[in-house]
């Protein structure tokens, strides 16, 4: 999964663009995109309904709990999951693995949470305003998608 822009032509045109040596900046550059753009809707929704009764905020929760996740997820390189690192770390291989997958667990809870207060907060109840709900959910789905995009998108071959 992580060479998928490999494989990207420029049509039948002659300007053929050699991607693997722009990879890391292109997923860099969308994964914080993505992560602006989660912060920014719930920033949005958070100054539209200031009052507690249409946007509490306790919600925040899930926005934090996934910037944590983010950091946790991309805070391992693939070579330390895999065991080719050149340092053992604190815990090795089984650390790095078990930090990963705790920084997953957040990343996957967050994203249920948000659609938990989404439907149950404002769905189910039929209040009259729903875009926070629809925010929270936005700002975790995208927060959840820049991780990725910058855990997977990268390669760590041009790194060496």
């Amino acid at each position: 999964m992580s060479g998928f822009l490999d494989g990207i032509r420029c049509g039948d045109c002659e300007c053929n663009v050699d991607w693997g040596e722009r990879r890391n900046t292109i997923a860099s550059i969308a994964a914080g995109v993505l992560f602006f753009t989660g912060w920014w809707i719930i920033i949005d929704a958070a100054v539209i309904y200031p009052e507690e009764e249409n946007f509490h905020h306790a919600y925040h929760t899930c926005g934090v709990i996934a910037t944590v996740a983010f950091l946790m997820i991309n805070a391992v390189s693939n070579g330390q999951v895999r065991g080719d690192s050149y340092s053992e770390g604190c815990m090795g291989q089984t650390g790095a693995r078990v930090w990963l997958f705790i920084g997953f667990m957040l990343a996957f809870g967050s994203l249920i949470a948000s659609m938990w207060i989404l439907f149950g907060g404002f769905v189910v109840p039929q209040k009259h305003v729903v875009y926070p709900g629809i925010a929270i959910f936005f700002q975790n789905a995208f927060i959840f998608f820049g991780g990725l995009v910058f855990k997977f998108g990268r390669t760590e071959d041009l790194w060496q």
